[in-house]
C-alpha cells in the first residue's frame, strides 16, 4: 500500500510537506505545482483510497449559471449554493464561484473539477468545449449533457407518482397541472418541460381525467404562475378540477394570486400541490402543501460524486436520483 514516504520519493518533496498538504495543514504554504503534483502522486499511487482514507483537497469551481431576476427563483439557487459551499468545506475543496462559462473555461487550468447549477441554457457546442477542459464535473438539479457529466437531481419522476397518488387516494377525478417550460438544456429535444410529461403519464396510470388541463409554458416566474392561473380559471371557470399540481413554489405564489383575485378559494374549490418547499410556501394564502427537495443532500451527493470521480479518474458518467417528500400545509390535505 502506498505511503508518506512512497509519494515523497516520487515528486521530491520531503515527507512532512506531503503530510501536512493531504492531511489538510491550514498553515501550509506551497505552490500551486507543487500542490498539484503531490495530489497527482497520491491518487496514482492509490493514498486515499488503500490507507487512511483521507479526502484529498482539491481546487474545484462552481458554474452559477442562474441569470433570472426573479426573487424567488433566485431565493431556491442562493440556498443550494450555500448548500455546496459548505459540503465543499467539508469534502476539503476549495470552491471559486463563476457566473460565466468561458470565464470558468478560461481558467480551468487552475481546477480538478466543477459542479454547476442553474437552469440557464448551454449550448452543445459549449458543453462539448467544457467537457474537454474540465472533463470531471457534475450538475445539479438538471442533466444537460448525460454522456458527458455526472448530475444529481430530485427524481421528480416518483414525486409526480406521488402527488397524484395522493389526488386518487382522496377519491378526486380530474387533476390540472400548471408549470413552466424554461430552458431545457439537454442535447435530446422535447415538446415539453419534464414535470408535465410525468404527470399525464400518472394520470393516466390511476385514471384521473386531465385532458384539457395541463398549462405548461413559460418561464419559472411569479408572473408566468399568475398568467397561467387566469387563463386555467378563464377557461374552466364553474367547472374547475379537485386539484391542481404546480411545478414549483415560485409558480404557485402566482397561481394562488390569481385564484385569490377571483374568488376562488383554495382548498374549498381546488387544492393545490407544489414542489420545492421554499420559505414562502409558509407564508402564501393557503400556506401551500409542498414536496420538500433536500437541497443539503442534493449538495452533499454531487460533492461526494465530484470527489469520486476526480480521485478515481472515472470516465463513466454517474447519475443520482433523490427523493422527495411531500410537507402538508393548508392547500391540499391527504386521505388518513
Amino acid at each position: 500500500m502506498a505511503t508518506i514516504k512512497e509519494i515523497a520519493q516520487r515528486t521530491g518533496f520531503s515527507q512532512a510537506t506531503v503530510s501536512r498538504l493531504l492531511n489538510g495543514d491550514p498553515t501550509l504554504s506551497v505552490r500551486e505545482e507543487t500542490r498539484r503534483k503531490i495530489i497527482q502522486a497520491s491518487e496514482d499511487l492509490g493514498y486515499s483510497v488503500q490507507t487512511k482514507r483521507i479526502v484529498i483537497p482539491h481546487e474545484v469551481a462552481l458554474l452559477d449559471n442562474e441569470k433570472s431576476d426573479e426573487a424567488l427563483r433566485d431565493s431556491y439557487f442562493t440556498d443550494l449554493r450555500s448548500a455546496l459551499e459548505c459540503n465543499a468545506e467539508q469534502q476539503r475543496m476549495e470552491m471559486t464561484v463563476f457566473h460565466n462559462l468561458d470565464d470558468m473555461i478560461a481558467r480551468s487550468s487552475k481546477f480538478d473539477g466543477f459542479m454547476a447549477i442553474g437552469a440557464d441554457q448551454i449550448s452543445e457546442e459549449d458543453l462539448e468545449r467544457l467537457h474537454r477542459a474540465m472533463p470531471y464535473g457534475v450538475f445539479i438539479d438538471v442533466n444537460p449533457a448525460p454522456n458527458l457529466f455526472d448530475s444529481v437531481q430530485p427524481d421528480l419522476q416518483q414525486t409526480m407518482h406521488d402527488a397524484v397518488a395522493a389526488c386518487a387516494a382522496k377519491g378526486m377525478k380530474r387533476v390540472g397541472f400548471i408549470g413552466g417550460k424554461g430552458c431545457l438544456m439537454n442535447f435530446y429535444e422535447v415538446d415539453e418541460e419534464n414535470r408535465a410529461t410525468y404527470f399525464r403519464r400518472e394520470a393516466r396510470r390511476f385514471g384521473i381525467q386531465s385532458d384539457g388541463l395541463v398549462y405548461s409554458d413559460g418561464l419559472f416566474t411569479v408572473s408566468n404562475g399568475r398568467a397561467l392561473g387566469e387563463q386555467f380559471v378563464r377557461d374552466h371557470n364553474g367547472v374547475l378540477p379537485d386539484a391542481v399540481i404546480v411545478a414549483a413554489d415560485v409558480i404557485a405564489v402566482g397561481v394562488l394570486q390569481a385564484f385569490n383575485a377571483v374568488g376562488v378559494l383554495v382548498p374549498r374549490d381546488i387544492s393545490v400541490i407544489s414542489i420545492n418547499n421554499q420559505t414562502i410556501s409558509q407564508l402564501t394564502s393557503p400556506p401551500l402543501s409542498t414536496f420538500s427537495i433536500d437541497q443539503n443532500e442534493l449538495a452533499r451527493v454531487a460533492t461526494l460524486m465530484l470527489g469520486d470521480a476526480i480521485s478515481g479518474k472515472r470516465t463513466i458518467r454517474q447519475h443520482a436520483y433523490l427523493s422527495t417528500s411531500l410537507v402538508v400545509r393548508d392547500s391540499f390535505v391527504p386521505a388518513k
